[in-house]
């Protein structure tokens, strides 16, 4: 067994307790590989022990590794520049990181065009970190009805939220707590665009903790493949 079996092993059984203690069950929870500095060999041995899903920060990233790795579903989930839109609109399954009207607009436009209706989530920062993107939760929800109101072609799957980075995961389990209060508001919206079915949050520092407010979706990278060499 390599290490990324064994570390997938490890964070399968984490997972699968910290949902129990939510009172779920581990299949609830679907972990994304974050490929962000990864090799292909290293993501396609992830692939080979079992990951679905893989996850980019960076278009040009996304799209060397695209052909180069084994079958997988990809996400954005870094921030998307509208420029680059076009260039992933057909690579990926999920986008992770809409924060603004221009780029709701912008995928819109994309998708047209390449016949598609595009899954989104709604980015949000709630500690409004400046070196994070994302809107607050105020923002989010205006967001999310203009878009359900001008872009057909985007389907609006949920949120995905960033805690700030601490090294006790309980500082930031209030965070997590009110991304979980605007997901469920998202799943009262009555839209056949709105299917506020994902709560991505939660990475390889705070997984755990997110998990226990509700996350069904956590972003893993060091957990997964080790530390990276930067």
């Amino acid at each position: 067994m390599n290490l990324i079996e064994k570390n997938l092993s490890r964070l399968r059984a984490s997972i699968k307790d910290a949902a129990e203690r939510s009172g779920r069950s581990a299949d609830a929870v679907r972990l994304v590989a974050v490929t962000k500095t990864r090799s292909a060999e290293e993501i396609n041995m992830a692939i080979r022990a079992g990951v679905a899903d893989a996850g980019e920060n960076r278009v040009q990233e996304l799209l060397e590794k695209h052909e180069a790795v084994d079958q997988v579903r990809w996400h954005m989930i870094g921030h998307l520049q509208t420029n680059k839109v076009k260039y992933i609109i057909d690579k990926v399954d999920l986008i992770h990181s809409v924060e603004s009207l221009s780029l709701a607009q912008e995928i819109q436009k994309r998708a047209g065009q390449a016949g598609k209706q595009m899954d989104v989530l709604i980015q949000i920062n709630p500690a409004m970190e400046e070196s994070k993107f994302g809107v607050t939760a105020d923002e989010a929800e205006q967001l999310a009805r203009e878009i359900l109101h001008s872009f057909p072609n985007l389907k609006i799957k949920g949120l995905m939220s960033m805690a700030p980075f601490s090294d006790d995961a309980e500082e930031v389990r209030p965070y997590f707590r009110e991304a979980r209060q605007l997901f469920d508001h998202f799943a009262e919206i009555s839209h056949p665009n709105m299917q506020a079915e994902i709560l991505s949050m939660g990475m390889s520092n705070d997984y755990a903790v997110a998990i226990e407010e509700g996350s069904n979706l956590v972003r893993i990278g060091s957990a997964l493949f080790g530390e990276r060499n930067l």
